[in-house]
């Protein structure tokens, strides 16, 4: 099964969650996504005045692909990747930075946003959230599926898709 290679959650959820809300407040973007690279959303943050993005879980996977076929083309001519990926349309740009092996930070901007001052806010918000991963040591919650938890989740396929005894 494929899953994502990074989980946040807990303070380090909460650190970084204030770091993608405070790069939108520098840059003046519309989205910040954490993505892995295999294309999972991993965290978002959306600028309140933004419209609504189309669907994250598409974008990521894009995202993904087309990270990785720019460091193929960087090691056609013997680069191990490129230090900046940037796409700059009519109204819309991305601007994407390395979160180490697993993970990219990908600022979403508009017309009225400066490229430099987004490029500026996604290094020091990609360099801040490095520092949370390194420094992250807290356990992964425990998930305690109780007896009553199970009899809801049967009671609910039950009335969904009937009973087995059928």
């Amino acid at each position: 099964m494929l899953e994502p290679s990074l989980d946040l959650y807990g303070s380090t959820f909460d650190s970084v969650d204030g770091i993608l809300r405070e790069l939108l407040a520098k840059s003046r973007a519309r989205y910040a996504l954490i993505i892995d690279r295999k294309g999972f959303v991993l965290m978002h943050a959306r600028a309140l005045w933004a419209p609504r993005p189309p669907s994250l879980d598409s974008f990521a996977t894009l995202v993904a692909s087309n990270y990785a076929a720019n460091r193929a083309i960087a090691n056609l001519f013997g680069e191990e990747g490129f230090k900046e990926t940037v796409q700059q349309g009519a109204e819309v740009g991305t601007y994407l930075e390395e979160l180490g092996a697993e993970a990219l930070l990908v600022t979403v901007f508009d017309s009225t946003a400066q490229l430099g001052r987004v490029k500026v806010a996604t290094k020091q918000a990609a360099d801040a959230i490095r520092v949370e991963l390194e420094n992250a040591t807290e356990a992964p919650p425990d998930v305690d599926f109780d007896a009553e938890f199970q009899d809801g989740a049967t009671a609910l396929l039950d009335g969904l898709f009937g009973t087995r005894d059928r």
